[in-house]
């Protein structure tokens, strides 16, 4: 947790079918773990503050 910032954690992607772009061919596509963000507060307000 970066205080202001904001927090990340882990999370978990379900398998799931995919297709091959160039063949069209069915392809499965395993299970895998990521890194999810969540925006803190005075992030989020110096990133959308209005500008005069």
């Amino acid at each position: 947790q970066l205080i202001g910032f904001g927090t990340f954690a882990s999370g978990k992607r379900a398998a799931r079918m995919g297709r091959n772009p160039k063949t069209g061919e069915p392809l499965k596509i395993a299970a895998s773990k990521t890194v999810k963000f969540s925006a803190g507060k005075a992030f989020k307000d110096a990133v959308n503050k209005r500008k005069k």
